[in-house]
């Protein structure tokens, strides 16, 4: 028997008159090949009926949202954003670390010159490898490679004598590891206040497990609720767009160390109401969920540079 017979095609939102025209002509086809089925007829309508009405529609079906686009996150909290980020991680020369931030200030003046928002930046003080962090504020790729902006960057840009290409090249002559991605974040009036009221940082740098990058970040959100139960500083978070190794990583902004290390003080009570309340098992279970989550990550204390 030609399996096609037995096709039921439903249209959202169709009536049901169609269906009972497709089995008309069905049956009438069948009997012209010599199989009778006109028995089943009222069993196979009853199902596509029942089909029609029980199915959702197509709205109710939803597919999740790009990691990073901000969605998920409830009224008031800026954490995250759409705005595009290029991250640069240095590690100096050895004994080029000064000489390197002086030239990377000489890269901040050009760029103020030249109407580019300045980059944002840090200095490792214990943690992972790299010695610097920059993150450059572009918006979109779009809008920084746009060719007017983009012969700005190239020709335009003069200080003490080297171009902003001049100036890349002269920071590789003094850079001993680079690792560069794009990452979408918070818009940069966000960074702006919170580098601009605070001293001390700590960088959570994450890879996810295959296929957990969003439940990832959703616990990024967890915790940040927990934290903002607790009083204390909320992090902002980064969702790689292309790029380097890293999923995601958040950046937590103190007024110094002794601000940093204030947690140790709270109550255990507290602790654990807190991290009820952001949706974990307990305040113990934090560390473990995350752990179930990620293939590894690095951890990293840093500071302002002036």
């Amino acid at each position: 028997m030609d399996h096609k017979a037995f096709r039921c095609v439903i249209k959202q939102e169709s009536p049901p008159f169609p269906i009972v025209a497709t089995w008309t002509s069905l049956n009438s086809e069948l009997i012209m090949s010599g199989i009778r089925v006109a028995p089943l007829v009222p069993v196979l309508l009853g199902l596509c009926l029942s089909f029609l009405l029980v199915t959702p529609p197509l709205e109710a079906y939803e597919l999740p949202s790009k990691s990073g686009s901000g969605h998920g996150t409830q009224e008031g909290e800026n954490w995250e954003g759409n705005h595009l980020y290029r991250v640069a991680l240095l590690r100096a020369a050895p004994g080029r670390i000064l000489d390197l931030i002086e030239l990377l200030k000489e890269e901040r003046d050009l760029l103020a010159d030249i109407d580019e928002p300045a980059p944002f930046w840090m200095r490792h003080t214990q943690g992972d490898q790299w010695d610097l962090m920059i993150l450059y504020p572009m918006g979109s790729f779009h809008e920084y490679y746009e060719p007017g902006r983009t012969a700005r960057r190239n020709e335009n840009g003069v200080w003490k004598g080297l171009s902003y290409e001049q100036l890349q090249f002269e920071a590789d002559r003094l850079t001993s590891f680079r690792e560069e991605e794009f990452v979408r974040g918070p818009e940069p009036e966000v960074l702006e206040e919170a580098f601009g009221e605070n001293s001390f940082y700590h960088a959570e740098m994450f890879v996810a497990l295959p296929g957990r990058q969003d439940r990832l970040l959703e616990e990024r959100r967890m915790e940040n609720r927990f934290l903002r139960r607790l009083g204390r500083p909320e992090n902002l978070i980064f969702v790689r767009e292309v790029g380097g190794t890293w999923d995601s990583f958040t950046l937590g902004f103190y007024k110094d160390l002794m601000h940093y290390a204030e947690s140790s003080d709270l109550r255990a009570d507290e602790e654990e109401e807190a991290a009820r309340a952001a949706g974990f098992e307990g305040a113990d279970r934090i560390g473990s969920y995350l752990r179930s989550l990620i293939l590894y990550h690095h951890d990293t204390l840093a500071v302002a540079i002036r």
